[in-house]
């Protein structure tokens, strides 16, 4: 079947990067992106051995949770608005999308009526572009700060989208930087931040080079997506 060949080669893609950067393969985790995809694609990688799925839409996931398997390791990786935080936290193993004070302290109060921890990643809007999300490197401290102390939510490490480039050696500068910067708020707060999510189809290579644990690829397994 062409999908199990795509993400198959995709898995092989993986491997042969880490290793050429002297990384243990099994470092490296795959989310494929199955936003708009149907959920029969995802049970099919499920059941093959996908483990992990990364959608953008609220109410897309929530269908999706419906009708498949409870054992999947969801992954928001959207823009998530306050108003969807009930539906989420509790029910998405890592929101990747954390990108306020506002947000932090709305998902916080969810997760503490619930007396539950939530997984999140900080991401950071390295290239300043206005039409993505993600917090300026600025306005971090604050937000690290908060995180830094908040019992409900396990700040797992920082996600990034770079610039789109046609050569993905271009995006390389901003995952160092995002490496960097992990690495100095691991030290500056005594967390482990063990995660940093970059990379997508066009350099997930590049990313794995530069230190990814999670890549989201979406169209080079599942193909184009279909339009709303």
């Amino acid at each position: 079947m062409a999908l199990i060949k795509r993400w198959q080669d995709v898995l092989e893609l993986m491997s042969l990067a880490a290793a050429k950067a002297g990384r243990d393969p099994g470092s490296v985790r795959l989310v494929a992106v199955s936003k708009l995809h149907p959920a029969q694609d995802i049970l099919t990688l499920f059941e093959a051995g996908q483990r992990s799925f990364g959608e953008n839409y609220v109410q897309e996931v929530l269908a999706k949770m419906e009708v498949l398997p409870k054992e999947i390791d969801w992954h928001f990786i959207g823009h998530l608005q306050s108003n969807k935080v009930k539906s989420v936290v509790g029910r998405i193993g890592l929101i990747h999308g954390l990108d306020s004070l506002k947000l932090a302290h709305s998902l916080h109060e969810r997760a503490a009526a619930m007396a539950l921890v939530q997984d999140v990643l900080v991401q950071v809007n390295l290239a300043e572009e206005r039409q993505k999300s993600g917090i300026l490197e600025a306005d971090l401290p604050h937000l690290a700060e908060f995180l830094s102390g908040a019992r409900n939510l396990r700040w797992r490490g920082l996600m990034l989208i770079p610039p789109f480039f046609d050569d993905p050696a271009k995006a390389r500068p901003y995952f160092i930087r995002l490496r960097t910067l992990n690495e100095k708020l691991r030290k500056e707060y005594g967390l482990p931040l063990p995660e940093l999510s970059m990379g997508m189809t066009g350099d997930f290579e590049t990313a794995i080079a530069e230190g990814a644990t999670l890549v989201r690829i979406g169209t080079k397994i599942f193909g184009q997506r279909n339009i709303l």
